[in-house]
């Protein structure tokens, strides 16, 4: 979705692209980018912790600091960050929604004391079981352990499959990893809980660009900085419901998103 909307932009500004966006995982495209292979891209903020090597810096916790950190740390690589989105695409826990309702939950401390009780069967990836980033954070800052035994771990990190999980009680499962801005969760009826404490990473989109791509084409940054300032949480959920409940193709629903944009200013 982003990389469509990004494209779209710089064709309306008359520039030529050619559209790699199917190139490959974060690292590859990070690569790409440094080896000047491919000229911008749309990152999140939170990758920059792990590409530096410091996602224990409490910076990257919230979303200006995190944001402020990543633009310092690539300005070194030449890599210049546009604006951001307000749109934290973490991860977070997603509930079942009659579960939710039944049992009031709607943020960790609730999920936390729904652990404790021995309510809660989640479905969620190897990683965020295991990297000390997620799972571990959450139940560091709210208090909880949730045992293996009560953990349908997979290999994929598709939050389509363990949200679809959460949705359905598949193997007993009530609760999902998510990210923030899937698109599928309302479609799901799943309560997504809250994070008052601010223990997970943010994770927050903008597009990077080469330093001297953007010498040369300066007019990039005010096309792009419009557009991403505009995509909150409740925009690129929609936008990514199109997507994957509707069925639409990413380049048709970034195509119209942007021509209603052209059509308030």
């Amino acid at each position: 979705m982003l990389g469509n909307l990004i494209s779209a932009v710089l064709e309306g500004l008359g520039l030529p692209v050619e559209r790699r966006l199917g190139l490959g995982p974060t690292l590859i495209v990070r690569s790409a980018l440094l080896a000047g292979e491919i000229d911008l891209y749309p990152e999140y903020t939170g990758n920059v912790a792990f590409f530096s090597g410091t996602e224990t810096d409490p910076a990257w916790k919230t979303a200006e600091s995190a944001y402020d950190l990543a633009l310092r740390l690539d300005a070194a690589l030449r890599l210049v960050w546009l604006t951001r989105s307000p749109a934290n695409n973490t991860w977070l826990i997603a509930v079942h929604g009659g579960f939710a309702r039944e049992h009031g939950l709607a943020t960790m401390v609730d999920f936390a004391g729904a652990v404790r009780n021995d309510l809660i069967r989640l479905a969620a990836s190897t990683e965020f079981v295991e990297s000390p980033a997620a799972l571990a954070s959450f139940e560091a800052a709210y208090g909880f352990t949730l045992p293996l035994s009560r953990i349908i771990s997979l290999p994929s990190g598709d939050t389509a499959v363990t949200a679809r999980a959460a949705a359905e009680g598949i193997s007993g499962v009530n609760a999902g990893m998510v990210y923030g801005t899937d698109g599928a969760l309302a479609a799901l009826d799943l309560a997504v809980m809250s994070d008052p404490k601010g223990a997970q990473i943010v994770y927050e989109p903008a597009p990077v660009v080469r330093a001297a791509t953007l010498e040369r084409h300066p007019q990039i940054r005010t096309a792009l900085d419009r557009v991403f300032a505009r995509l909150d949480a409740d925009t690129l959920r929609r936008l990514n419901a199109a997507i994957t409940v509707e069925g639409r193709t990413a380049a048709a629903v970034a195509g119209e998103w942007l021509a209603a944009q052209a059509s308030h200013r």
